[in-house]
């Protein structure tokens, strides 16, 4: 009779922790900054081709080339809170941003 085997699961955290570090370590830190802007970037390529913007419209109408909106999009490049918020407003996105500091959600829109 052949043994049955046992399969272990992990969380989606768990594995994180694992391979990629625990949370306030370095690489968790760079790991899940990169992850914010990648998502940032998809959100940016997202609204501007709702609104039928080519990168090279989008740019014009915040006053950057068509690079910095493509480096935007891939997560290539930093972008300042100020850059991101333009963006956003040429879009005519709402955006939000939410802050905790120590158990309290600060949000402002």
């Amino acid at each position: 009779m052949k043994k049955k085997e046992v399969i272990t699961s992990y969380s989606l955290s768990e594995m994180k922790d694992r391979y990629i570090g625990e949370i306030g370590t370095s690489e968790r830190d760079q790991y899940e900054y990169e992850l914010s802007m990648d998502i940032l970037g998809r959100m940016i390529k997202t609204a501007r081709k709702e609104r039928n913007l080519t990168q090279e419209q989008l740019g014009e109408l915040i006053g950057v080339k068509k690079a910095q909106i493509s480096k935007l999009e891939s997560s290539t490049n930093s972008a300042t809170i100020d850059t991101i918020i333009k963006v956003f407003k040429a879009l005519k996105a709402e955006i939000s941003f939410n802050v905790k500091i120590e158990n309290q959600n600060l949000q402002v829109s």
